[in-house]
């Protein structure tokens, strides 16, 4: 399998670092074999995938033998996301890391990619778990649907919440939060007079979100709460909120890296951010199709030692990151991603 010549010309894009290495199975000059780990977000270019993209590269740096090559579709678009990863497949790449925007249309290459003896695995978002063998985890579904309620529910008022809420989600084929909107729904029973009135798509688009919170507004004369449930949703939904003078009238809370709401913490249109450590998301990501590729994770390990994390939990075949993070006016400023 040959990684330079011609191939290089393909390669070059998309490589964050490092030239042409030596061929899988050639010992570097640190005596270990050099990987290629392909990492795909669901969109390039998204603050979010950035910031996870920057934990990635300092994994493989500390790592010393990943050669990291991070891309995706800038559109968001999941048949561009399969050709990604067809593309790599055909190159021959040591492991393939996928966010699935729409798992039935990625999973389909990433089973011919196992075919051909690629190692797969999914990180911020799950595919069909045939597809692959891990999924890296930045916390259970539950953890992120329960959170994101008691969270709003806490900003309307605490124990007694009352209000119409709307939530707006990146794409409704998006698995991930397809699972987090279930149990948003199952933990919505404990706030009787919390009730759901819209969910609207917004296409992973800011500027949409933008437009389908001023439009739920319009529709929803009585809301008291948005939640962005995407990296770009969210902004987007305080951003209308921001416009249309309801700050603090319609409250909005969600997903979104802390760089990307601070300004709407700090003028009160939000008063709560919910996340993970993004950067850690993408350096342990790294750290597992690295110790996948080498043969040191293997099916039914119950944890693995990720350098500078130390010890995460594996349970079943999900690789856990650990708790979600809450980011209000009092403690924003301490983080920068």
């Amino acid at each position: 399998m040959k990684r330079c010549g011609w191939l290089m010309v393909a390669l070059v894009p998309f490589v964050l670092f490092g030239g042409c290495g030596p061929k899988p199975g050639t010992p570097d000059t640190g005596g270990k074999k050099k990987l290629t780990v392909c990492m795909l977000p669901k969109k390039k270019g998204v603050p979010y995938f950035t910031s996870c993209a920057q934990g990635a590269e300092e994994a493989a740096k500390e790592l010393g033998n990943v050669e990291l090559i991070y891309d995706g579709p800038t559109d968001g678009a999941a048949e561009k996301s399969a050709s990604m990863i067809e593309k790599w497949t055909l190159q021959g790449v040591d492991v393939i890391a996928v966010s699935p925007n729409d798992p039935e249309v990625v999973s389909p290459a990433m089973r011919k990619a196992r075919e051909k003896g690629i190692k797969v695995i999914t990180w911020d978002a799950d595919g069909a778990t045939d597809a692959r063998e891990f999924f890296v985890n930045q916390a259970t579904a539950q953890e992120i649907g329960y959170g994101l309620v008691d969270t709003m529910a806490k900003d309307l008022g605490g124990a007694e919440p009352e209000g119409e809420v709307a939530i707006i989600t990146a794409t409704l084929t998006a698995a991930n939060q397809n699972a987090w909107i279930k149990f948003m729904k199952e933990r919505m029973a404990k706030y009787p007079k919390m009730k759901l009135v819209a969910l609207q798509p917004s296409s992973e688009d800011q500027k949409l979100a933008f437009q389908v919170a001023q439009d739920l507004m319009k529709a929803h004369p009585n809301l008291k709460g948005i939640f962005g449930i995407s990296s770009v949703a969210f902004p987007g939904a305080a951003e209308a909120v921001k416009q249309a003078g309801k700050s603090g009238k319609v409250l909005v809370t969600g997903l979104a890296t802390p760089n990307d709401m601070k300004a709407y913490v700090k003028d009160g249109t939000v008063k709560s951010v919910i996340l993970w450590n993004t950067p850690d998301l993408g350096y342990l990501t790294v750290r597992v199709a690295h110790d996948l590729a080498t043969g040191a994770l293997k099916p039914g390990a119950t944890s693995i030692q990720v350098g500078r994390l130390g010890e995460k939990k594996i349970e079943g075949d999900n690789v856990l990151l650990g708790k979600l993070l809450v980011f209000t006016k009092e403690n924003i400023d301490q983080y920068d991603f």
